[in-house]
């Protein structure tokens, strides 16, 4: 295990109480349920499930949303975790019956659609995380309307919108595997977790092994084993999920290259263009620049 003093722990958060979605529970008439919450950022949604699929879209602030994949039918066993952070302009659909939690990183407004298992189309089996356009953003904001309580034409219409339009969303590879919280190796999990905290710590495996339980070449073989992947390929996906909602927020590229613990910007920029096929200057808020000299000014 990591040792005590090498993890930066998150600040203490309180539960949001599950059992409160009768409600918005949908159904085959009405397959499309919107809760709307301003949330805290002390809050967080412990693991549950449901029958129901849902896509969590935060109008404004940040959230960090973990889904367990469904049982791994080669094993039995759990599939892996995804942990994902959420800014403004992405969302995350949850699939039915996938174990999930998520975590208010950033006050925000939360709009969670509530999606009934008869409109999920066959081939929505994973979570994934979908780019929000103007128009899908734009019908998940009339799906909370209080007049469509007694509009049934307007429900179907919007419901029927809706899903071809999540169906049509661009996807982005930004979640972060982690291993099982159940199966998983506890030091390999203990460091995923470290990580995923404060990425800048360290840049290399063998700086983080220095804190752990098991050496650098145990540590690779256990991400190779459980997370099929090699630690620089997993902390870039780490980097990417924070960086990503910072450049949303106007922060300078300097800023955010430093907090992801690269020496230089070019170097951040460089790698960002590689993953995302664009500069990270394209995430800024309209307007506003984010480099780093316009930083300090």
């Amino acid at each position: 295990m990591l040792r005590t003093a090498a993890v930066n722990r998150p600040p203490s958060r309180r539960s949001i109480p599950l059992g409160d979605t009768d409600p918005f529970v949908p159904t085959p008439q009405r397959p499309v349920r919107c809760r709307a919450r301003q949330l805290d950022s002390d809050k967080q949604v412990e693991p549950h499930h449901h029958a129901w699929g849902q896509l969590a879209y935060c109008a404004s602030g940040v959230l960090r949303v973990a889904v367990a994949e469904p049982l791994a039918t080669t094993t039995g066993r759990p599939g892996l975790e995804t942990t994902t952070i959420v800014p403004p302009s992405r969302a995350v659909w949850i699939p039915p019956g996938a174990r999930h939690a998520v975590t208010i990183l950033e006050d925000a407004q939360l709009l969670t659609l509530y999606v009934d298992a008869s409109v999920v189309p066959p081939h929505w089996t994973g979570s994934r995380v979908l780019m929000v356009s103007p128009l899908l953003r734009e019908l998940i904001r009339a799906m909370d309307q209080p007049h469509l309580q007694h509009d049934t034409g307007a429900q179907r219409a919007l419901c029927t919108l809706v899903i071809v339009e999540m169906d049509r969303a661009a996807t982005q590879s930004l979640g972060v595997p982690m291993p099982s919280a159940s199966h998983g190796d506890r030091r390999l999990r203990a460091l995923c977790e470290a990580v995923l905290n404060n990425p800048a710590r360290h840049a290399t495996l063998a700086g983080w092994a220095a804190h752990s339980g098991a050496s650098e070449r145990t540590l690779a073989r256990l991400f190779r084993c459980e997370l099929g992947t090699g630690f620089q390929r997993w902390r870039q996906q780490v980097v990417l999920a924070h960086a990503l909602p910072m450049l949303a927020r106007g922060v300078s590229v300097g800023r955010v290259a430093q907090a992801s613990g690269y020496a230089s910007e070019s170097a951040f920029s460089a790698m960002f263009k590689s993953a995302m096929g664009q500069p990270p200057t394209s995430l800024a808020p309209r307007g506003q620049a984010v480099s780093a000299s316009t930083a300090a000014a």
